[in-house]
């Protein structure tokens, strides 16, 4: 371990055709139907449909950048072997599109080849939300040209828990541990020697440290409860005195700053107001785009839809979160493409927590009804499109 962060040679600023390559991408993954539905004001009738659209959606800035260096990178090496170390964003769309272009992934659902395979001459792409230390090391040590599309908002929570780990902080990571932007974030903390990090899903396991903290307990309950979500000999009765609060980007904001302040309510009560800047360690990691989203999702409450479709990849995490603010006052599907509306009786979806897609029956309205369509920052527009095309059709209204 070092003293200081390890730093990759990378190329950031792509190769000199961003502005022909984001009018292609825009092209691309445009829908003139959800053009048209903003330009009227965020909702529109369709015969018997009332169309809400949320006023923040869709593609982020970050997934934009990541997108459209992916797709230059591919035109700019057109001769060699293009890989990404796992999926550009949460989106199988955009994903299988890469895979059309040539591009073979690492890791993940599009999987096609092994780190081995990967040579000097090859060009290597690293995702939107990183990737750990580790594999950039030996993707470093292989001499290939690596390309960053990580986004601006998961570098500035790597900051953070580098600042926690060179000053002897535990960073409290609120975060999916088998994430790969939670996996890359906690291999940043490994870089100093005090580093050391704990994940904890929701304010369950948050509550449950708390606890720890607070009144002791089983350590060897809690060793076996955070065992893949910890750094290595991480000890709860020495590790948890200074505590820094970092998050996922994509994870549920309001729920976030809930756990944060459990935190600094427990260290404040511990240890007194006047010591709590040296035990607990504030954070503003906060990603806008997420925020955004949420907060979107929220207003449509206002509307008051019949249904909402949320539209996403299953292992988007940032759509899964706004499944679960919609579904807190209305009937919510997080859909992942048009073919999950199979007709007016059955609808494929996921749960929100859960893993495998399953169908309902009888989700459409009858009569007149409203209806609310969002989409994670992963999912392009003409996704949305498709979606709303399929549901005119199946509910016998013309566009």
């Amino acid at each position: 371990m070092s003293s200081s962060p390890q730093t990759f040679k990378m190329n950031r600023k792509g190769f000199g055709n961003r502005a022909k390559v984001r009018e292609e991408v825009k092209d691309i993954y445009q829908s003139d139907l959800i053009n048209q539905i903003k330009k009227e004001g965020f909702t529109k009738k369709f015969g018997r449909i009332t169309v809400h659209l949320a006023k923040e959606f869709g593609f982020c800035y970050g997934v934009d950048r990541a997108v459209e260096l992916a797709y230059e990178t591919r035109q700019n090496f057109p001769e060699k072997t293009v890989y990404l170390t796992t999926e550009i964003i949460h989106n199988p769309t955009v994903n299988q599109d890469l895979v059309d272009m040539g591009i073979k992934f690492l890791s993940g659902p599009f999987k096609s080849a092994e780190i081995d395979d990967v040579s000097q001459e090859d060009v290597v792409l690293v995702p939107a939300f990183g990737t750990t230390i580790q594999e950039l090391q030996v993707l470093h040590n292989k001499g290939c040209e690596l390309v960053d599309t990580i986004c601006g908002s998961v570098i500035v929570v790597w900051k953070r828990v580098e600042k926690y780990a060179k000053e002897g902080v535990t960073a409290i990571i609120h975060g999916k541990y088998y994430h790969e932007e939670t996996q890359a974030t906690s291999s940043q903390v490994l870089q100093y020697p005090e580093g050391r990090y704990l994940i904890v899903l929701n304010k369950d396991e948050a509550q449950y440290v708390c606890d720890y903290i607070e009144k002791g307990g089983d350590r060897d309950e809690f060793l076996k409860k955070f065992e893949m979500a910890m750094s290595p000999g991480f000890d709860p009765d020495i590790h948890l005195k200074r505590v820094g609060l970092a998050n996922q980007t994509t994870m549920l904001a309001s729920e976030s700053l809930e756990i944060a302040g459990m935190f600094k309510d427990l260290m404040a009560r511990l240890y007194g107001v006047d010591k709590l800047n040296y035990h607990y360690h504030a954070f503003d990691t906060i990603c806008s785009a997420t925020q955004e989203r949420q907060d979107a999702i929220e207003e449509m409450k206002s509307q008051n839809p019949d249904l909402i479709l949320v539209v996403g990849g299953y292992n988007s995490s940032n759509t899964a979160h706004l499944l679960k603010k919609a579904e807190s006052y209305t009937k919510a599907y997080h859909i992942c493409k048009s073919e999950c509306l199979v007709d007016e009786n059955t609808i494929k979806h996921q749960l929100f927590k859960q893993k495998e897609e399953i169908c309902s029956k009888d989700w459409l309205p009858e009569g007149e009804f409203s209806v609310g369509i969002t989409s994670g920052a992963s999912t392009p527009n003409n996704v949305m499109g498709e979606v709303l095309q399929r549901l005119m059709k199946i509910a016998g209204v013309t566009p």
